[in-house]
């Protein structure tokens, strides 16, 4: 950090903090040519760019290593969620508490007029979301007048929040020699226009390793099918053991029911969706940062802007549209050097589309299956064997180890633990072969005896537009059977007909419905 000129508090600071040295976008930010222009930064998530940012308006808003005293703001910083602001004010907290730093936290959420005294007492930085600082503005109670430095923190999410018209508006309220710093993860058109208008001759910044994608991330495509969707994320999570896991859903009903199915097989999970009110979203976040639940279940716009400690993996259980909310998603661990998996779910079906956004993401993934139950099963063995306890110095127990093994005997002892150790943890699921690209397919099972098959009927046919590859799949979930179990599949004008292995048969009741308005009956004889 000596090679660069650093205000003697925040150089205290980061001393404080443990910083040894800055990392590539801290740099970048603060290299000779930067000094005094608007920069237009790529930085990902996690790259250390709030300290950065916070570094790179120092020599506009410090006269002789200290703030002015009250007043009004000389720094604005914008960011698209409250809680992505809070997290921001937090960092520069710590980074300008030796300027006489105060200050104000601008979000939806909080109560106004607390919002409001503490403008009112005077600021030197605010942080705060567009839509509340708008807000402020309209009604008197934020001056901008003698802004010095105004940074959009992840200018592309707040765009495609459609923040577009309050950023403008902001911006239009501060002096026009104000120095403006965006950062975005990446740089569609919209953000270079949006550059355009609200930045003098912008240096475009792109800091050492940011231009290699997610070099800390390790990306996984895991080939299943349709019906091993959901079976083959409780296998991820269960193998990898991630302290904390985030898995993204494209929509609140998704989110919803694999919530209800994680919470049925023993996973200590909360969601994230639009409906939660803002003190459940808190209550979410904070169960996940201290521990009570490991694992988070999303929708992309629920998750905008939300830091949590330790997230080592990703899970992408419906794909995402595009690259750019691949990297979004997925830059949400791998952070600031620790190293993150982020797991695309892809299906048959999905194979191409998946193969597209990793291009477009300029990132290379291992393909491969989901972990197995045996996998999992092994990799539960081996972190059994490496529990600190079975190497600590018995200590106070020794009196209990020994009188446990004089009664029951090393084996019975061993195998209690090992029962103690498996005990709460989700039973790992069976799942079927999956045919993986490039690689060989696997090998055809025997189709099921249909010798002595049963027949059903189906109330759907031509009219209904029913077709074979529609119901097959419904039929399987249905009986939780495989499509070898069934045979012929006959669609007629008003109903349809299956054949089901005799062994198979029983799955299913003299009437079964399998969804609403499609009821499936058992017939005597091939119809």
């Amino acid at each position: 950090m000596t090679d660069h000129e650093l205000a003697a508090p925040l150089a205290a600071a980061l001393a404080a903090k443990g910083y040894a040295s800055l990392t590539s976008v801290q740099q970048a930010v603060l290299t000779p040519e930067t000094t005094g222009r608007d920069l237009l930064v790529s930085a990902q998530t996690g790259s250390g760019k709030t300290v950065g940012f916070g570094l790179a308006m120092a020599s506009d808003i410090l006269d002789d290593g200290q703030l002015p005293l009250g007043g009004l703001p000389v720094a604005l910083a914008i960011a698209p969620t409250r809680e992505l602001a809070l997290q921001v004010a937090r960092e520069l907290g710590w980074l300008y508490a030796g300027t006489g730093a105060q200050i104000a936290t601008c979000v939806g959420g909080m109560d106004f007029r607390t919002e409001r005294r503490a403008l009112d007492r005077g600021a030197q930085i605010v942080v705060g979301t567009p839509g509340r600082l708008r807000d402020h503005l309209e009604r008197g109670s934020l001056d901008l007048s003698t802004l010095r430095a105004c940074v959009l923190d992840e200018a592309d999410e707040m765009l495609d929040l459609g923040f577009r018209e309050d950023l403008e508006f902001i911006l239009q309220s501060a002096p026009a020699d104000r120095r403006t710093l965006m950062f975005s993860a990446t740089v569609p058109p919209a953000i270079a226009k949006l550059a355009t208008e609200f930045q003098r001759d912008a240096l475009r910044v792109v800091a050492t390793g940011e231009a290699r994608q997610h070099g800390d991330i390790a990306y996984r495509a895991a080939s299943v099918t349709l019906r091993d969707r959901e079976n083959a994320i409780f296998n991820l999570l269960r193998f990898h053991d991630a302290r904390t896991a985030i898995v993204f859903c494209k929509t609140r009903a998704n989110v919803n029911h694999l919530l209800a199915r994680m919470g049925n097989r023993g996973f200590r999970a909360v969601a994230l969706s639009g409906e939660l009110s803002q003190q459940e979203r808190t209550h979410a976040l904070q169960a996940l940062r201290d521990g009570r639940a490991q694992v988070c279940i999303a929708t992309d716009v629920a998750a905008r802007g939300i830091d949590l400690p330790g997230l080592d993996l990703v899970i992408h259980a419906d794909l995402p549209t595009n690259s750019e909310t691949l990297l979004h998603r997925s830059g949400r661990t791998g952070r600031a050097g620790s190293k993150g998996i982020s797991a695309l779910i892809v299906t048959p079906a999905d194979y191409k589309k998946a193969q597209r956004l990793l291009q477009g993401a300029r990132v290379t993934a291992e393909w491969g299956k989901a972990p197995s139950a045996d996998e999992v099963r092994a990799r539960d063995d081996a972190r059994m064997l490496d529990h600190p306890a079975l190497t600590a110095d018995p200590e106070d127990e020794a009196e209990s180890a020994t009188r446990l093994l004089e009664r029951f005997g090393a084996q019975q002892v061993a195998a209690a633990f090992a029962r103690l150790w498996r005990e709460g943890r989700p039973v790992p699921e069976e799942l079927a072969d999956a045919p993986v690209p490039g690689g060989p397919a696997p090998a055809p099972r025997e189709r099921g005896d249909f010798s002595d098959a049963a027949w059903f009927s189906l109330s759907v046919g031509h009219t209904g537009r029913a077709e074979a590859r529609w119901l097959l799949p419904k039929i399987c979930e249905a009986g939780g059977i495989t499509r070898d179990a069934i045979g012929a599949i006959r669609v007629r004008e008003s109903e349809s007909f299956v054949q089901i292995a005799a062994a198979m048969a029983s799955r299913f009741g003299p009437l079964t419905e399998i969804e609403p308005g499609l009821v499936m009956r058992r017939i005597d004889g091939e119809p």
